[in-house]
């Protein structure tokens, strides 16, 4: 198959190297004019460090974000914006330096970035904005492999930017919700996001981007947030389809799962954190240093919040009511998942344990789970253990389009990544989880690792997937192997090692036992 698609890579090279150099000119925002910066390939333009919102310090902590502050003359958006406060890390194994934030950190962190192939503002190219992972506590535009200009060679216009993380991006009190004129408090990290999304509609033509265009996409808590997306009445009409990877599409809990929270579980965790600072009252806590508050670590959870607001409902409840953003939707999840995530299911050391933990996890299911990925010695319990995890997260995921589809009118298109990324640990972690990103985003420029012709291959035919889906809510094209919508046989795409259609669970049996354990609530 990569023989095949060798020719459609020289292609994809050729055409790109051929594009005469993108906008030259000053382009005009809110806020005033800011000029840009060739890329390595000078056919595309990059914006970075562009204010969508005012700074959220002083008094506009923890509030909704605010108008821009215009500035005067022209602004050189040639660095990066700050990124929002959050401990930073070089590497986390398996995530290494391409995969981390690297610039400085403050509350002034409110900034976006454009890569625009586009010559002038009247390209109306279709636009994707990438909302960052991180577990709501970390995670930049600025980090290394979500470079824009892979994919802006493909013909569309990229969006990063960054939104408030931990405490300052979901700290909710009681105080808060009375200040508030929504009677909500807490989600201002997805208000940041929603803030964003408006600049894109206000702003992205003059970069030669299409407002009618525009596709959202994100990873891991990227990917939570853009379904929480899909269920906020205040990003109705913002986006026209949506991308999730490895957060929030499956059903039951397995696989990433951040689940939110009430808003009033918040607020008490909220009182907790203020009493941790020694602070009484708002005011009290609004003029903490920040770098006081980040080095406080009450072992608080800070994700998104049900406020009645910004999150009406749970996801699956605005979704069972049918009164979501309806947009075609992309999707999926990586064999290796977890795989050196902290908190991730222990593997038993004896075949003993491993029966035990199967009694633990599906009760009088447990023998069914036993004949299905048995484990007679030690040596093959990792191996059982990875096999049930990949099918049941394949499973899960199917049947949340099945759900999904009760009440949509647009379709889903589902992928199970397989690709093993080379590098450190390689053997032990596999397809873990974001390792499809520099492939999704071809940008395996920003990596040392030890990258095959097949590597790249492989990234240009993941990359022109997700372009074509921005471009037409639907990933197919030329010369591309065929990915069906999800319909009523239980598959997925396989994409990685491979790009075909392939069984959900393996087997009809696998299929039917993850289906009854994940509908039944029990995992």
């Amino acid at each position: 198959m990569f023989r095949a698609l060798s020719s459609f890579l020289v292609m994809t090279l050729v055409c790109t190297g051929t594009l005469a150099a993108a906008i030259s000119q000053s382009v005009q925002v809110e806020g005033g004019a800011v000029t840009g910066i060739p890329g390595r390939d000078r056919s595309i333009t990059a914006f970075k460090g562009i204010p969508f919102a005012a700074p959220p310090v002083g008094n506009l902590r923890w509030r909704e974000p605010k108008p821009v502050i215009p500035w005067k003359g022209i602004r050189k958006s040639a660095e990066f914006g700050s990124s929002c406060i959050q401990t930073i890390h070089n590497e986390l194994k398996p995530w290494t330096y391409e995969f981390m934030t690297h610039n400085q950190i403050s509350e002034d962190c409110l900034y976006l970035n454009v890569w625009t192939p586009a010559k002038s503002s009247a390209g109306k190219l279709p636009v994707f904005v990438y909302v960052y992972g991180g577990a709501f506590n970390s995670g930049s535009g600025a980090v290394p492999l979500y470079d824009g200009e892979g994919l802006a060679k493909k013909g569309i216009v990229v969006v990063t930017f960054n939104y408030r993380v931990g405490a300052f991006g979901f700290l909710a009190l009681p105080e808060l919700t009375r200040e508030s004129p929504h009677h909500a408090s807490g989600n201002y990290g997805l208000l940041d996001q929603i803030a964003a999304l408006h600049w894109v509609q206000n702003n992205i033509s003059h970069f030669g981007g299409d407002p009618t265009r525009v596709t959202v996409g994100g990873q891991s808590a990227g990917s939570i947030s853009v379904h929480d997306l899909t269920a906020s009445p205040l990003a109705k009409g913002l986006f026209h389809g949506a991308i999730m990877e490895s957060g929030g599409s499956t059903i039951g809990r397995i696989g990433i799962h951040l689940p939110p929270k009430a808003l009033a579980q918040a607020e008490a965790d909220g009182e907790k954190f203020m009493q941790a600072e020694g602070a009484t009252t708002l005011a009290q806590l609004r003029a903490i240093p920040w770098q006081t508050l980040a080095r406080t670590d009450p072992g608080l959870r800070f994700v998104p919040i049900v406020d009645g607001y910004v999150l009406p409902a749970p996801v699956s409840t605005v979704f069972a009511r049918g009164s979501q953003n309806d947009v075609v939707s992309l999707t999926g999840i990586n064999t290796g998942e977890l795989q050196g995530l902290t908190g991730a299911r222990e593997t038993p050391t004896t075949v003993e344990a491993y029966r035990k933990q199967a009694t633990k996890r599906f009760g009088d299911r447990a023998g069914e789970f036993l004949k299905l990925y048995p484990a007679a010695t030690e040596g093959e319990i990792e191996s059982a253990m990875q096999e049930s995890a990949r099918d049941g997260n394949v499973t899960a995921l199917y049947l949340w389009a099945q759900v999904r589809a009760k009440n949509s009118k647009t379709p889903v298109y589902e992928y199970l990544w397989d690709h093993t990324l080379p590098g450190p640990d390689a053997a032990r972690y596999g397809a873990f989880h974001s390792s499809e990103l520099p492939y999704v985003f071809n940008t395996l420029y920003m990596s040392d690792r030890p990258f095959t012709p097949q590597d790249h291959e492989i990234a240009d035919v993941m990359s022109s997937y997700w372009a074509n889906f921005v471009a037409h809510g639907d990933p197919n094209g030329k010369e591309l192997p065929r990915w069906q919508q999800v319909g009523s046989q239980p598959q997925v795409m396989e994409i990685g090692n491979d790009f075909k259609q392939v069984p959900a669970a393996g087997s009809q049996a696998k299929f039917e036992f993850w289906k009854t354990v994940l509908l039944m609530g029990s995992e």
